[in-house]
């Protein structure tokens, strides 16, 4: 059974970081797209990040560029997003999702998706 476990989240003032992780389970990270995403109360899921864990450069949102970044770590089978410079605006569910269900699909749109998260709560105060 897959499983995408986010963490990292929490509450942090205007200008701090966090470093959210996205652990998958009886899936392995490396040779797919996985991106993250993030809903706030009321407004429409965004795509925040993605890239291809076989080695591809990462792509931003215009919203984060510049402040968030993606990494990976093979030997933990995880996927990091590095968020810095934090804004009131960067609040709401993060989410992460993994493996394209087919080669021809947007790797912006969560449905695209074979796997998602849970989700983790990140709320920044101004």
């Amino acid at each position: 059974q897959v499983q995408l476990v986010e963490s990292g989240g929490g509450s942090v003032q205007a200008g701090g970081s966090l470093r959210l992780s996205c652990a998958a389970s009886g899936y392995t990270f490396g040779s797919d797209y996985m991106a993250w995403f993030r809903q706030a109360p009321g407004k429409e899921r965004e795509e925040v990040a993605h890239f291809y864990t076989g080695g591809d450069m990462p792509l931003y949102a215009d919203s984060v560029k510049g402040r968030f970044t993606l990494s990976q770590d093979n030997a933990k089978n995880t996927v990091y997003l590095q968020m810095n410079s934090l804004k009131p605006e960067d609040t709401g569910m993060y989410y992460c999702a993994a493996d394209l269900l087919r080669s021809d699909y947007d790797p912006r749109v969560l449905a695209s998706y074979l796997y998602r998260g849970q989700g983790t709560q990140v709320t920044v105060s101004s």
